[in-house]
């Protein structure tokens, strides 16, 4: 997934438009366009009954002009990136550093799109759109700006992503995990969220590296024996518990200063919220061989989950995951 910086030197995942969404926006736009070009040609054309012909010639010159070029710019200005036809699929246009798009960006976009598509019939947008890594024509070139889809599924952007595996409880409490980087952490997240996605030969690969690059920063080092997805998914689980904690304490502190209280039906978060979440920690020393696998489960609103795919195949959970329907986990 392509990335995107803002102006803060934050980078931000975002799903940028593919060819097929853009294309569907841009016929409903043409639609829009000469519909309402055929209406002002014909009252251009009315001009004619009661003023010379050139009035008509002006006004139909000026009609064109305000159809092709207007429409976009003042639609993409005054809607924040959107025209009639992108609100329908869900497009918006964004400037590089993701901030809103300005006029002069709509402008050129604008100009450079009357150039494309109804002077040379759309061959450089479409050239330009598949050869770019963000899918961007001469317009979006010239003015700096993406199409990004934004309409998403909801559990593309929200819902952890990572559980504690029980059998890594407590070697996760005793973690150092402050030169855990924020872009390593997100490596790692994009890796289990498409963890089902990759073949079983390259998810190991990618998953041993990953692991080697988020151990050599974090200690003391885990069990041996344990498949590194696991690993992760304990490194990323207690990270996310300790910043809950500490966002938690610093609200806290800041309700004190201020001399309010917490609401009755407000609680603190448990101070082991992914182990709670995962389950207790089992009794006694720690299994040998294989771990367990990770928690297998419908999708359940604000819960973690690692869904594997309905024919998983070969792969590291075989045994557990192609065995004749029983009860579940």
């Amino acid at each position: 997934m392509p990335q995107l910086v803002t102006g803060e030197a934050v980078a931000l995942d975002i799903r940028v438009a593919r060819l097929a969404s853009r294309g569907c926006a841009l016929l409903l736009d043409l639609f829009f366009q000469m519909f309402i070009l055929n209406m002002l040609l014909y009252l251009a054309g009315m001009t004619a009954l009661i003023a010379d012909e050139a009035w008509s010639v002006g006004l139909s010159i000026l009609a064109v002009a305000l159809v092709i070029v207007g429409y976009p710019c003042t639609f993409e200005t005054l809607s924040r990136g959107r025209t009639l036809g992108k609100m329908a699929v869900g497009l918006r246009v964004v400037a590089d550093d993701g901030g809103p798009i300005r006029f002069r960006q709509a402008l050129v976009r604008a100009l450079a799109g009357f150039v494309e598509f109804f002077v040379l019939y759309g061959a450089p947008a479409l050239l330009t759109s598949l050869f770019n890594r963000r899918g961007k024509r001469l317009g979006d070139l010239f003015a700096g700006t993406v199409v990004i889809q934004e309409r998403v599924p909801h559990s593309a952007l929200h819902g952890p992503v990572a559980v504690m595996p029980p059998q890594l409880a407590g070697w996760a409490r005793t973690l150092e995990v402050s030169m855990l980087s924020d872009e390593l952490a997100m490596t790692a997240r994009q890796y289990l969220s498409r963890f089902w996605e990759l073949r079983p030969e390259i998810r190991d690969e990618l998953g041993e590296r990953i692991a080697r690059q988020v151990l050599a920063v974090v200690s003391p080092p885990p069990p041996p024996g344990v498949r590194p997805e696991i690993v992760i998914s304990a490194v990323l689980a207690e990270r996310r518990r300790r910043e809950e904690w500490r966002l938690w304490q610093r609200q806290e502190r800041r309700r004190r200063k201020q001399g309010r209280a917490w609401p009755p039906a407000v609680q603190p978060p448990a101070p082991v919220p992914a182990m709670a979440m995962a389950g207790a920690p089992p009794a006694g020393p720690a299994r040998q061989g294989p771990p367990a696998p990770p928690p297998f489960s419908a999708p359940q609103p604000g819960q973690p989950r690692f869904l594997p795919p309905p024919d998983y195949g070969a792969g590291p959970y075989q045994q557990v995951l192609n065995r004749p329907p029983g009860p579940p986990y």
